[in-house]
């Protein structure tokens, strides 16, 4: 939605165009980068990071990655549930999600997705600055388990990144 040109108060006079709901966040992950629809970083990833899903029942292209993996991983930790009008539902939704302890993270844009399986993720939104402390960063990620974590999601999920191993990743979402 764009708004009517924005004057200044001053003497002089400028325009300026200004659309909402755009948000440009820079995102530190700890996880793997899984790639995207266009280019699959996954072990089996045809030449050009085409990849076949046939192999994984979980796969729903209706749903899209994020969610058909969302759904897997929640079952892997035994909440199946679908009904969300059930008494309860987002409650035990979010316990499950807590066990899980990791997430799919979404990166680039929502109209092209790019995917992080993530055990942490931290934003910093337009305009907004963070410390970091790194050493702080890595034993969280030691003590937290987030590599034990990482690997029993990728298990469930019958995924092999091409990423060595679980690594922190600066990312970017515009959207």
């Amino acid at each position: 939605m764009l708004l009517p040109p924005f004057r200044a108060a001053d003497p002089i006079t400028t325009t300026k165009e200004i659309t909402m709901g755009t948000s440009t966040n820079a995102m530190l992950v700890y996880g793997y980068d899984l790639g995207s629809d266009d280019e699959w970083k996954l072990e089996g990833a045809g030449k050009y990071g085409e990849y076949d899903w046939e192999a994984h029942d979980w796969h729903n292209e209706d749903e899209g990655f994020a969610e058909s993996a969302e759904v897997k991983l929640l079952a892997a930790h035994g909440f199946t549930e679908t009904d969300w009008q059930v008494d309860g539902f987002y409650q035990r939704q979010r316990e499950a999600k807590a066990a899980m302890g990791v997430e799919v993270v979404t990166h680039c844009s929502g109209e092209y997705p790019m995917y992080v399986l993530a055990a942490k993720e931290i934003v910093a939104h337009r305009g907004d600055a963070k410390v970091l402390d790194l050493d702080a960063l890595n034993r969280e990620a030691v003590e937290g388990g987030y590599d034990e974590k990482l690997r029993a999601a990728l298990t469930a999920l019958g995924l092999t990144p091409k990423q060595d191993r679980a690594r922190w990743l600066l990312c970017s979402y515009w959207g």
